[in-house]
C-alpha cells in the first residue's frame, strides 16, 4: 500500500501510522493508537521491574572487643536486614595490637552466625581482608506450615454429642407402648379388649343358632 493512502487511511479513523519493522523491504507499518501503545508499554516496563528481585549487601562493621549491649544492638540490625531479604556484609575492624588477636573476631563472626542461623546461612566464609575480617550472610527461605485442624467438639462431659437420627425415633415407639406409671407391661388397650370380647360373643351366637 503506498505511504500516501495509507497515511489517509489512518486519517479518516483518527489513529497514528506506526512504523514496526523499518528494517523490512518494504517497511511494515500498523495503524494504532500510538499513545495508547505506549502507554501499555510503559505499564508492562514498569511490572516487570517489580516482579524482579533486586538484591542489596548491607554492611555492619563490629569491633573484636565489642560489649555484650552492643552486640546484642549490632545483632538486632543485621537481623532486620536478613529478614528484609538483603545480604549483610558482616566487618570485624582490628586497630593497632587487636591485629595480633585476630581469634577474637572470627570467634565473633561464629557466634552471630550461630545465633542467627535460623533466618539466615553464611555465604562468604570469615576472611582475613587486610586490618579487616568479613564474612557474608544471606537469608534463607522460611517454610511456613499449614495451620492444624480443629479437633471436632465435644459436649461438656467430653462425649461427641448424639446424632438426631433412628434412635431418637426408636425410643419415642417404645415410650408410646408403656403405659401409665405404675402399670404392667404390654396392657392391652380398651379397645382391643372390647374387640376380642365381642368376637368372642359372636362365636357363642353362631354355636347356639348350629
Amino acid at each position: 500500500m503506498p505511504t500516501a493512502t495509507a497515511l489517509a487511511r489512518a486519517k479518516e479513523l483518527d489513529l497514528d501510522l506506526v512504523e514496526v519493522a523499518p528494517q523490512a523491504d518494504p517497511p511494515v507499518v500498523r495503524i494504532m493508537d500510538f499513545g495508547k501503545w505506549k502507554y501499555e508499554q510503559d505499564v508492562r516496563a514498569k511490572e516487570s521491574r517489580k516482579k524482579q528481585s533486586q538484591v542489596i549487601v548491607k554492611e555492619m562493621k563490629f569491633r573484636p572487643k565489642i560489649s555484650d549491649h552492643d552486640f546484642s544492638i549490632k545483632k538486632g540490625h543485621v537481623e532486620r536486614f536478613l529478614e528484609e531479604g538483603d545480604k549483610v556484609k558482616v566487618t570485624i575492624m582490628f586497630r593497632g595490637r587487636e591485629m595480633a588477636h585476630t581469634e577474637l573476631g572470627a570467634k565473633l563472626l561464629d557466634r552471630l552466625a550461630r545465633e542467627l542461623g535460623e533466618i539466615s546461612q553464611v555465604e562468604t566464609a570469615p576472611k582475613q581482608d587486610g586490618r579487616n575480617m568479613t564474612m557474608v550472610l544471606s537469608p534463607v527461605k522460611r517454610i511456613v506450615k499449614p495451620a492444624p485442624k480443629e479437633p471436632h467438639q465435644r459436649g461438656p462431659s467430653g462425649e461427641r454429642p448424639a446424632p438426631s437420627g433412628g434412635s431418637s425415633g426408636v425410643a419415642s415407639e417404645d415410650r408410646s407402648k408403656v403405659g401409665p406409671p405404675g402399670a404392667p407391661g404390654n396392657v392391652p388397650v380398651a379397645g382391643s379388649v372390647a374387640g376380642e370380647a365381642a368376637g368372642n360373643g359372636a362365636g357363642e351366637v353362631e354355636k347356639a343358632g348350629a
